[in-house]
């Protein structure tokens, strides 16, 4: 098959990648029928495209076949300080119509973008576009991060919690454990194999943070007690408070798995999956049908204990970095 022409994107590209997305998503939609369906309309999928391409510093191309487009790609760039020199392609940052078009288009995108100290790439896909994955993981890019999703739980389809385990709703009391246990997380996934470059809070931060919110923010925390001691904790809330699951990748009405963490000394144990299970039944109990969830692919734990819990991926985050 010959290369495709590639060029700039332009507003005037805006409605037909609108059609290419609205196409992608009805058939991701087939898998997940809980993603949001307004998007299989290119009225909507064209607003997502033209909120990424107004931003500061967005960049983006078109491949074109038979006067038509076959891909496009819009890249936007987020904080430097968190995420390095970076170009970010959302999910509704590209779709194609032919797949491997859209390999010969981030090749001529990638050379503007390294030329400009842009050196990190990250592609957000659905996971049910095989051959999509397969391309952008033949442009060099690999399996960073994992957004899921399920349905919430019916009655008495759960795990009986392990030996000496409580789980219950965190209180105030539990302030300072809280704040020691949202480093924790971090603090693991800047270790081998994941090597996270984002720093976590100081522990005095996080602490002020839950003393100054408790109560006004729109999250139930819940604690995992060993042998009554505090050892893990939590964090349901509906997914319209998530910041990263946004637009195309946003199920609507879901309850969201924010956080979780388990004290080093107490892994191993099912505490994990402990207090996943409670935010499952919270979400059941919240009225939620489906629950979603993300993890880092390279934290063995979580990749593990997720799935195991019944979450299904639906979107893939892929990255690269150009020495």
């Amino acid at each position: 098959m010959p290369s495709p022409g590639v060029r700039p994107f332009t507003d005037a590209d805006l409605d037909e990648a609108a059609h290419l997305l609205a196409a992608r998503h009805a058939r991701h939609r087939a898998d997940f029928p809980a993603l949001d369906p307004a998007y299989e309309r290119a009225e909507a999928t064209r607003l997502e495209i033209a909120a990424l391409w107004e931003q500061d510093g967005a960049s983006g191309g078109v491949a074109v076949r038979d006067g038509r487009l076959s891909a496009f790609i819009v890249g936007i760039r987020k904080d430097d300080a968190v995420w390095g020199p970076n170009v970010w392609i959302e999910a509704a940052g590209h779709a194609v119509g032919a797949v491997e078009d859209v390999r010969d288009l981030y090749a001529c995108l990638a050379e503007q973008w390294v030329a400009a100290g842009r050196t990190g790439h990250t592609v957000v896909v659905p996971s049910t576009e095989v051959e999509l994955v397969d391309a952008w993981f033949r442009l060099g890019f690999g399996h960073q991060h994992v957004h899921a999703i399920r349905h919430a739980p019916g009655p008495g389809t759960l795990s009986p919690l392990p030996a000496g385990v409580v789980v219950r709703p965190a209180r105030p009391t539990d302030i300072a454990v809280l704040a020691a246990l949202e480093i924790a997380l971090p603090a693991h996934q800047q270790l081998s194999p994941v090597f996270s470059r984002v720093a976590p809070p100081t522990v005095a931060e996080a602490r002020t943070e839950w003393e100054e919110d408790w109560g006004t923010r729109d999250l139930s925390p819940f604690v995992a007690e060993l042998d009554g001691l505090v050892v893990g904790s939590a964090i349901a809330c509906a997914i319209e408070v998530s910041s990263m699951h946004q637009g195309i990748a946003r199920p609507p009405g879901a309850g969201f798995l924010g956080f979780a963490a388990v004290a080093e000394e107490a892994r191993g144990r099912g505490i994990g999956r402990a207090l996943g299970e409670a935010v499952l039944l919270w979400a059941r109990d919240a009225g939620q049908a489906t629950v979603v969830t993300d993890w880092r692919m390279t934290n063995l734990q979580s990749s593990r204990t997720w799935p195991r819990l019944g979450f299904v991926p639906t979107f893939f985050r892929l990255h690269r970095t150009i020495a």
